[in-house]
């Protein structure tokens, strides 16, 4: 990825209000479905456990993480009971795409209320998830309690294993490989989701 996409280089030059913003807009901008969630939040963890770059404590990191994400998703729900129809309208851009709408829109058909939750752990539809969410007309107060859950597991969960395994040694020696891991098991379901689609 581009370096100024790579954890360590938003964490080292932006801090913890890098790491917020970053969450915020990848959880509901249109833009920010390509900024590296999972990784960051694992990088975070890490530099927490080592007190690297992040002095703050992880219980605060982790309460600021989860705030970030469900106010993102708040913006991309009524981003979306706004928009309506018109995003499915929108021509592609460098920025846009209508399958990354598509996407995230059988996703949510396919899961109903839970793709709130289980969106958090896919990239790129967790970014058009709420967004597909506020289209739908989705009850507000049954998005707002699917969004705490999802993004407190989401947030916490990744962050947390990355403060953990941060503090084992093969972990540390071997952090690139670990970060590849963790892009290629968040991006496994939409590579299977595609070859079935090209089998069909």
């Amino acid at each position: 990825m581009p370096h100024w996409l790579d954890p360590n280089y938003l964490i080292t030059t932006f801090g913890l209000i890098g790491i917020l913003a970053i969450v915020f807009a990848e959880s509901g901008l249109l833009i920010g479905f390509f900024f590296p969630g999972d990784s960051l939040l694992f990088t975070t963890g890490l530099l927490v456990a080592s007190d690297t770059y992040l002095t703050q404590p992880l219980w605060l990191v982790c309460t600021a993480i989860v705030a970030a994400a469900i106010a993102g998703d708040q913006v991309g729900y009524l981003f979306g009971r706004k928009a309506g129809p018109a995003l499915f309208r929108r021509p592609d851009s460098r920025l846009f795409k209508q399958d990354n709408v598509r996407r995230a829109h059988d996703f949510f058909e396919k899961y109903g209320p839970r793709a709130i939750v289980l969106a958090r752990f896919v990239p790129i539809v967790r970014t058009f998830t709420p967004i597909i969410a506020g289209v739908s007309g989705m009850n507000y107060r049954t998005f707002t309690i699917y969004n705490i859950i999802g993004a407190t597991l989401w947030g916490t969960g990744v962050t947390v294993l990355g403060y953990f395994l941060g503090q084992i040694d093969a972990v540390k020696a071997n952090i690139e490989i670990i970060l590849i891991a963790i892009v290629l098991l968040s991006i496994a379901p939409m590579i299977i989701e595609l070859l079935r689609s090209r089998k069909r």
